[in-house]
């Protein structure tokens, strides 16, 4: 048996099927998609096989019968009929005034000579499409299928200049509104894209989309589960360790009964055999931290943030939530769903081991610091704990606290609040990988943080101070207050030391105080 190759990078379906490349078989949920409806569209995070789904549609619709033998939908589809499909992709450069109009035509009059039809001279992309899509269907007497990838690129490409966005966004509108009106011509309609843009800013004339972004029967469609690691790539787990794999790549949940893998990272990690951030590495956006620094996000808000239906299924240029942005990026995902009744919230948390750590260490480098001063920070911080000094880990932290440029001590007036200090701190464990908890739960209240390391349990509480002769009465009232409500008690079972953690910060100037800390009873 001959082995095969790993299909990294690679988003053509032919390519994948004839040139003896691992495949994931994603064609029973195909079988699904095409059987169930007619318009779809679905958003996935960058780097997690749209593209390739779009190309597997495209060889389907076209009859390309051998791809597809000993696939699940093999025996399930009428290969006695072709489709013309007209597939336009915004996969290049849109940060210019009228690039998409030319790049439409430019794959327009491609597909006129591939299929045949003569040239046309329309001027306007809108125009062009719909003249192609009635010809087609004339021309071959079958309903013509639409795909789109990358909807949103042109958007996207340009949140840092909101004009050239907003003039892309309704350029983008009138090109799904010839769709609408290309009905009676059109068999299938599938849009890709990463952002969920909402129907009232973007598919107001395409409003018969059906949105599958987060519907269970479509979770597995883009991306790996656990099963297809353990048997397409089997051969290729030699001397790697399974559940580390786990920890790094899988996690991401759009409401399926399983959560999936990224397959960019799979592929990357089973070739080069090293766990790396290689997704985060291949492009993370500067708007989402951007956006990020604009808005004074701070990550103790975004671990196991709640955010409703409407919120995370919304991407809109001139107000773009945190949340939002996050989660369909992907760097937040669903782990709960919860119900009131009339209401569905979402909690969102970090996916895995890879987003975790490199969100935070990215972070910092906004913060002015490099990977390596981020990563030598936190852990110092963590050696000077679970060596109980506390007194060395107040210096540090507080050399820490001043070495933050000014407009981040300002942004948002954050610095008055024990979130801030909490945040700094927080991100600091975060980009090396500790095992920090934020906003912990016990039965009368919450703690800021909790830190497991070094085989022992830091419950952190921060306290405001007026002054520094305040500090002494902020310390007491906070130790007392992290006994009497009871916030170490989930780790008792543990068998290891606890030690409660008061940190004074000062109100005036951003600054720690002091740190006083005592063994748990």
């Amino acid at each position: 048996m001959i082995d095969k190759s790993l299909p990294i990078g690679i988003q053509d379906f032919e390519t994948i099927r004839s040139e003896n490349f691992h495949y994931v078989d994603k064609t029973a949920l195909i079988w699904r998609l095409v059987d169930d409806g007619r318009y779809y569209f679905l958003s996935r995070p960058r780097r997690f096989g749209k593209s390739l789904l779009v190309s597997t549609l495209k060889a389907l619709f076209e009859g390309r019968r051998s791809l597809f033998e000993g696939l699940a939908i093999y025996e399930l589809w009428d290969w006695s009929t072709m489709y013309p499909v007209v597939r336009l992709s915004f996969g290049g450069k849109y940060t210019e005034p009228k690039a998409i109009e030319r790049s439409i035509l430019v794959q327009l009059k491609a597909i006129e000579r591939k299929t045949g039809l003569s040239p046309a001279t329309w001027q306007t992309a809108p125009e062009y499409l719909l003249d192609v899509v009635d010809r087609l269907h004339h021309l071959t007497e079958q309903r013509v299928v639409i795909l789109i990838d990358e909807y949103d690129k042109p958007i996207l490409d340009n949140l840092s200049a909101l004009d050239l966005a907003c003039a892309n966004r309704e350029y983008l509108r009138s090109i799904y509104g010839v769709i609408k009106d290309s009905a009676e011509h059109l068999r299938f309609v599938f849009v890709t894209g990463v952002s969920m843009f909402s129907n009232v800013s973007l598919f107001s004339d395409l409003n018969n989309l059906e949105d599958i972004s987060l519907d269970p029967k479509f979770a597995k469609l883009c991306g790996y589960t656990d099963a297809d690691i353990d048997t397409v790539f089997a051969s290729e787990l030699k001397g790697l360790d399974r559940d580390e794999i786990r920890a790094w790549y899988n996690g991401y949940n759009w409401l399926g009964e399983e959560r999936v893998y990224n397959p960019f990272d799979v592929l990357l990690l089973l070739r080069s055999r090293k766990f790396k951030p290689y997704w985060f590495r291949t492009g993370s956006p500067r708007f989402l931290f951007e956006t990020l620094k604009a808005k004074s996000v701070n990550t103790l808000d975004l671990e196991g943030c709640l955010a409703d239906e409407s919120l995370v299924s919304k991407f809109e240029v001139e107000d773009i939530s945190a949340e939002a942005l996050l989660f369909q990026t992907g760097y937040l995902t669903i782990t709960d769903e919860q119900s009131d009744g009339f209401d569905v919230l979402y909690r969102l948390d970090y996916p895995n081991k890879e987003v975790q750590i490199s969100l935070n260490r990215e972070l910092l480098h906004y913060f002015g610091k490099t990977v390596t001063a981020a990563t030598n920070q936190g852990r110092a911080l963590c050696d000077l704990l679970e060596a109980n000094d506390f007194d060395g880990f107040a210096e540090k932290f507080r050399a820490y606290l001043a070495s933050i440029p000014y407009q981040w001590t300002t942004a948002g007036n954050l610095s008055r609040y024990e979130a801030w200090y909490a945040g700094l701190l927080h991100m600091c464990f975060r980009a090396i990988g500790v095992d920090v908890r934020s906003e912990e739960a016990s039965s009368r209240g919450r703690a800021d943080m909790v830190v497991l390391t070094g085989g022992q349990v830091f419950v952190l509480e921060f306290k405001m101070a007026e002054s520094i002769n305040a500090v002494e009465t902020a310390l007491a009232a906070t130790l007392k207050q992290i006994r009497e409500r009871h916030y170490a008690a989930k780790y008792k079972d543990r068998r290891e030391p606890i030690h409660l953690v008061a940190i004074a910060c000062g109100r005036a100037d951003h600054e720690l105080l002091r740190v006083q800390a005592e063994r748990a009873g």
